[in-house]
C-alpha cells in the first residue's frame, strides 16, 4: 500500500537510529553482571511499544529477566496475531585470533550493514515488527488485533518463559504465533523456515588428581582430565561422522524421498560456502548434503573446551580437571529430557578408571514442525512473494528456538516464521551484522502478512 511506503520512506533513518540505539544496551542474559542492562533494555521495549501505537505495554517480572508484553485490541472479534521475540543477546567474547573490528555495542555501519551483537540475533529482526506495528496504526490500516511477547531468556534457553506462559494463557490468547528469529537463504531467493531444532546443551567435568601437577615428574602416570575428556568427546562420532552415543537416533523420523528432493531443489554453492567460512572440506555426517546436516539430522558440536594452563606462554602441568560444554541438535521427534539423560548417562559410562566425570544440563528445547498449508503460512507466503516478486522456497531451520513447542502445547495455536536474517549474518560469532536492505524489506513486508491473514482467516 502507497501509505506504507511513504510513511517507512519518512521514518527510516528514525526507526534505524532508535535500532542502534536498542543495540547499545549489552543485555547479555547469560552475565549476572548485565542484570541491570537487562531491566534497561526491557525499559526501552516497553517505551518504543508505546510510541509505535500499543495501548498497554507491561514488564513482567519473573525468576530471571524480565518479560516484555504489549498489545493493541482492536476488535476482539477480528484475529490476533502474537508476534514473538527476545531482546537478550549472546556474549560478546572472542577469541584473540578473529575479533571484533568495531565494539560490539557501539552499532556501526559498513557496506550498509549493521555491525553489532544482536544486530541480526534478535534485536534488528524484533524491531521490523514493531516498525511495522508503527506504520499499521499510524496509517490507520491496522485490520487485526496486534499482541507482543518480547522476553530477555532466549539465549539461555527461556528458562521461565514456561511459567509465564503457562500463568498467563488468557493474556496470550491468539490465533497464530509469528517469529522473525529465523533466517532467508538469500535476498535474491527469499525462503521460509518450516521448523527448527530441538536443543540438549550440558557441560562436563573431568577430574583426576587432587591438583596440577609437573608433567614431567607424574606425566605418563597419572591419567590426565584433558587428554581423558579429548578421548572422551573424540569417541561421540564414529569413521562416518554417525553420532555413537547409544540410542540417540532411536527417535529420528527419518525425512522422505521427496522432502530431500525438495530441500535440494535450494540454491547451494559449496564453493561459495567454503569460502565464506575459510575452509577447503566440508565435514559431516555420511550420505546427507551439507543442507540436509544443518536441517534434518541430528547432531553433536563442542562448544567450548577447557582446562590446564591457558596463559601466555608455557607452563608444564597435568591438569587436575578438564571442562566441555556440549549441545546436541534435534530434530522432530526427538526429546531433549531423553537425549540430555543419554548425553550424561554416555560420558559417565565411558570414564576410565583414575578419573571421576560429573555432568550436568545447561538447558534444552524441543525440536518444531510448522506446518505449509495452513492460513498463517500462506499469509507469510503471500507477503513475500508481494514485496520479493518470488514465491518463498520452504527449508528447514537448523537453529533452535526453545519456546516453540511449548507455546504450541500451552497455547494451542501454531508458528510461522517469516526471519530476514542471513545465515552468513554471523550469529553467536564476532562481527554479527543485519543488512540494512534486509530490515527494512521486513519493516515493507510485515504488514502484507497482517493484511493477508486477516483476509484469509
Amino acid at each position: 500500500m502507497e501509505a506504507w511506503k511513504n510513511y517507512q520512506e519518512t521514518n527510516k533513518k528514525r526507526f534505524l537510529d532508535e535500532l542502534l540505539q536498542l543495540l547499545r544496551i549489552p543485555s547479555i542474559s547469560a552475565k549476572t553482571e548485565h542484570q541491570p542492562d537487562m531491566q534497561t533494555c526491557a525499559e526501552v521495549v516497553t517505551q518504543r511499544l508505546l510510541e509505535a501505537g500499543a495501548d498497554t505495554v507491561t514488564i513482567y517480572p519473573t525468576a530471571g529477566h524480565p518479560v516484555v508484553y504489549g498489545e493493541k485490541i482492536i476488535d476482539p472479534a477480528k484475529p490476533t496475531v502474537l508476534v514473538y521475540g527476545h531482546y537478550d543477546v549472546q556474549p560478546a567474547d572472542s577469541d584473540p585470533s578473529n575479533p571484533w573490528i568495531t565494539q560490539p555495542f557501539d552499532p556501526t555501519i559498513r557496506n550498509e550493514k549493521i555491525f553489532a551483537r544482536g544486530a541480526c540475533d534478535d534485536k534488528g529482526q524484533f524491531y521490523m515488527h514493531i516498525k511495522a506495528f508503527e506504520t499499521m496504526v499510524k496509517t490507520n490500516t491496522l485490520q487485526n488485533n496486534v499482541k507482543f511477547i518480547i522476553e530477555g531468556e532466549e539465549e539461555i534457553g527461556s528458562p521461565n518463559l514456561a511459567t509465564f506462559v503457562k500463568e498467563q494463557k488468557e493474556l496470550l490468547k491468539a490465533d497464530v504465533i509469528l517469529i522473525s528469529d529465523t533466517s532467508m537463504l538469500s535476498m535474491e531467493t527469499p525462503s521460509i523456515d518450516t521448523g527448527v531444532r530441538g536443543l540438549s546443551y550440558i557441560e562436563v567435568t573431568v577430574t583426576g588428581p587432587n591438583r596440577d601437577l609437573h608433567s614431567g615428574v607424574y606425566g605418563g602416570a597419572v591419567a590426565n582430565p584433558a587428554t581423558i575428556l579429548a578421548k572422551m568427546i573424540a569417541s561421540c562420532h564414529d569413521e562416518n561422522n554417525h553420532i555413537t552415543i547409544p540410542g540417540f537416533y532411536d527417535d529420528v523420523i527419518e525425512s522422505s524421498t521427496e522432502e530431500r528432493a525438495k530441500m535440494a531443489e535450494a540454491p547451494f554453492s559449496e564453493s561459495e560456502y567454503k569460502q565464506d567460512l575459510g575452509i577447503d572440506a566440508l565435514w559431516g555426517e555420511k550420505g546427507y548434503t551439507t543442507n540436509e546436516r544443518t536441517g534434518i539430522r541430528p547432531t553433536l558440536e563442542v562448544n567450548g573446551i577447557w582446562g590446564g594452563y591457558t596463559g601466555e606462554g608455557a607452563k608444564t602441568v597435568l591438569p587436575s580437571k578438564a571442562h566441555a560444554k556440549i549441545s546436541a541438535r534435534l530434530v522432530p521427534n526427538q526429546s531433549s529430557a531423553v537425549i540430555t539423560e543419554k548425553l550424561i548417562g554416555y560420558f559417565k559410562s565411558i570414564a576410565p578408571a583414575g578419573v571421576t566425570v560429573e555432568a550436568f544440563e545447561h538447558h534444552g528445547g524441543e525440536p518444531y514442525l510448522t506446518p505449509i498449508n495452513s492460513i498463517a503460512y500462506k499469509a507469510a507466503e503471500k507477503a513475500i512473494a508481494t514485496t520479493f516478486g518470488k514465491t518463498p522456497i520452504p527449508v528447514r531451520g537448523g537453529g533452535s528456538i526453545p519456546i516453540c513447542a511449548l507455546f504450541e502445547q500451552e497455547l494451542g495455536i501454531k508458528i510461522v516464521f517469516m526471519g530476514f536474517g542471513l545465515d552468513s549474518d554471523n550469529l553467536h560469532s564476532p562481527n554479527e551484522k543485519f543488512d540494512l536492505f534486509n530490515f527494512y524489506k521486513g519493516i515493507e513486508t510485515i504488514p502484507y502478512f497482517h493484511q493477508f491473514y486477516t483476509e484469509m482467516a
